[in-house]
């Protein structure tokens, strides 16, 4: 799915979920649009950034 982001130049762009979530960690973008509206960083809630991760899921003993 594309999402629709508004640049701090005032570009706009369609980009991929994947993208938007390397743009948000990056501060590269000013608000992205959503179902419900635009959103805009600093200001409206935003969701956790998804991460991929390897292997079972859990985390060695020893890590915690």
């Amino acid at each position: 799915m594309l999402i629709q982001v508004n640049y701090p130049d005032n570009r706009y762009d369609y980009v991929k979920e994947f993208i938007l979530d390397v743009l948000i960690e990056k501060h590269k973008i000013k608000r992205f649009r959503r179902s419900s509206g635009w959103v805009t960083l600093g200001v409206n809630p935003v969701r956790a950034i998804r991460r991929s991760c390897s292997g079972s899921g859990r985390m060695r003993e020893d890590v915690r």
